[in-house]
C-alpha cells in the first residue's frame, strides 16, 4: 500500500502526536526516536530530519500539547454566557476529574523540566497563559457584579496549585483521593474564592 505524501506541516503534526502518545506510554526519559518512528512506520532519519534531536522533538511535542490545551481553554472562556458559567466550565474541564486529557503527560513534563530548559519554558508559558485567561474572566465577572474577588491573580494561582496537586494525587497515587472528593474540593475552592459559598454549582458544572 502506497503511503500518502504529507506536507511538511502535516508530517510534523503526525510526528508530534505520535511523540505525545509515546511519552504518555513510556515517559520522557525512556522514549526514543525509534519508538516514534516505529509507531508511524517511518524511518528514524525522517524524524531526525524534522526535529534533529530527541530533545527538540520532546520540547516540540509538549508545545503542541500546550497549544491544544490553550485552544480548548479559550473556546470555553469565549462562550456567550456569564463569566461565572465560563469560569466554572474552564475549571471543571482543567480539573483532573474533568474531560481534559494528558495529565500523565504533564506530570512527566514537570519532572523532566527540572533538567530540560526547553521543557521548563513550555510548562511556564502554558502556566502563565492559563492564569492570564482565568484572571481576565474573573475581572469580567467582578466588573459585571456577578461575584467578588479582591485578588484575581492570587485566585488564579491558588486554583492552579490545587488542580495541579489533585492531578498528581489522582494520577500517581491510586486511591489517595476519590474523584468525587476531588471534584467537591474544586467546587468549594472556587466558591470560596468568589464569595459564593452559599451558591453551590449546578450538577452540569455551569
Amino acid at each position: 500500500m502506497t503511503r500518502v505524501r504529507l506536507s511538511v506541516a502535516e508530517r510534523r503534526g503526525e510526528l508530534l502526536r505520535a511523540a505525545i502518545e509515546q511519552i504518555e506510554a513510556r515517559g520522557v526519559a525512556a522514549v526514543r526516536i525509534a519508538d516514534v518512528a516505529s509507531a508511524l512506520g517511518v524511518s528514524n532519519a525522517l524524524v531526525l530530519y524534522h526535529f534533529s534531536t530527541k530533545e527538540r522533538l520532546v520540547a516540540a511535542a509538549y508545545r503542541h500539547a500546550a497549544e491544544a490545551d490553550l485552544a480548548q481553554l479559550r473556546k470555553l472562556l469565549g462562550r456567550r454566557t456569564s463569566a461565572l458559567r465560563r469560569l466554572r466550565s474552564a475549571v471543571r474541564w482543567y480539573a483532573p476529574t474533568g474531560p481534559a486529557k494528558g495529565w500523565r503527560l504533564w506530570i512527566e513534563g514537570w519532572a523532566a523540566a527540572l533538567r530540560e530548559p526547553a521543557l521548563r519554558e513550555v510548562a511556564q508559558d502554558l502556566d502563565r497563559q492559563w492564569k492570564a485567561a482565568i484572571i481576565e474572566v474573573i475581572a469580567e465577572g467582578v466588573a459585571a457584579g456577578e461575584f467578588r474577588c479582591p485578588d484575581p491573580a492570587g485566585t488564579a494561582l491558588r486554583l492552579t496549585a490545587l488542580l495541579d496537586g489533585l492531578a498528581v494525587q489522582l494520577t500517581s497515587y491510586a486511591g489517595a483521593v476519590s474523584r468525587a472528593r476531588a471534584q467537591q474540593w474544586t467546587d468549594e475552592a472556587l466558591a470560596r474564592e468568589l464569595g459564593l459559598t452559599g451558591q453551590p454549582p449546578t450538577s452540569s458544572g455551569q
